[in-house]
């Protein structure tokens, strides 16, 4: 398991942020919450790439979410160490092999699982989760655990295939929606083949989504002024919310 250069490529989305962040189970969070009426036993949790809840892309999709009636929660699993937002910047040699060494599951689960437990204790008894690559493990491991309703993920990292993709199919009833695109060294389309194969008969529920022209980040990190990226991001998005809409 491994990242790419475009893991750490991309450009910072203009816009202003209207959720807040706040503590939950002792992490800090940013939480996107829907203005009109919502199910309030019922939460997406939206797990970001390795630039963290402050890169205001997240923060900004997060949003988009809750305008469709998804209360987003963005949990800061990175323990306040993220890659940071400059190392998007063209010509960045940001080590990010290096970083991963400490940011392993051993440190970023347990963020998770404290704000999990304590919205579980204020009532919430239905998780959506959606990452976007470094964040797709998790949504794979929490639907190994069956802790999701539905999942989904975009140009995901860090995954092995065949075996997580099998894995997926032989413990978890969460249906899954795979966002992938034309260049993605870590989702390749040989991996959106086996993907296709290994979920062919998956009963939950199985969907790809396959952006031309695209390459890994697009759904998150995507130059929006390339109007296959901006396709393709918005197209993601939709994607997904109409996902967990038919889902959660």
């Amino acid at each position: 398991m491994s990242f790419c250069k475009d893991c750490i490529k991309g450009v910072t989305h203009e816009g202003t942020p209207e959720g807040k962040i706040e503590i939950i189970g002792g992490i800090e969070s940013y939480v996107a919450t829907p203005t009109g009426d919502y199910p309030k036993d019922k939460v997406v949790l939206y797990i970001s790439d390795v630039f963290g809840i402050h890169l205001p892309n997240h923060q900004l999709l997060a949003d988009d979410f809750a305008r469709n009636g998804l209360r987003t929660i963005i949990p800061e699993i990175l323990n306040g160490d993220p890659v940071p937002a400059d190392a998007l910047a063209p010509g960045g040699n940001f080590d990010l092999e290096k970083w991963l060494e400490t940011h392993g599951s051993a440190e970023t689960r347990p963020p998770l699982d404290k704000v999990i437990a304590a919205l579980k204790a204020d009532g919430v008894a239905s998780f959506a989760a959606v990452g976007y690559c470094f964040g797709a493990r998790y949504v794979f491991d929490l639907a190994f655990e069956n802790l999701i309703s539905s999942g989904a993920v975009a140009h995901p990292s860090l995954l092995e295939v065949p075996a997580d993709l099998e894995k997926y199919v032989a413990t978890s009833r969460a249906p899954l929606l795979i966002n992938s695109c034309t260049n993605d060294v870590r989702f390749p389309h040989e991996a959106q083949a086996k993907a296709d194969e290994v979920f062919a008969n998956f009963a939950p529920g199985y969907k790809r989504e396959y952006f031309e022209g695209c390459t890994h980040g697009f759904a998150v990190r995507g130059d929006l002024s390339d109007p296959k990226v901006k396709a393709g991001k918005e197209g993601a998005f939709k994607a997904t919310v109409e996902w967990f809409i038919k889902h959660v």
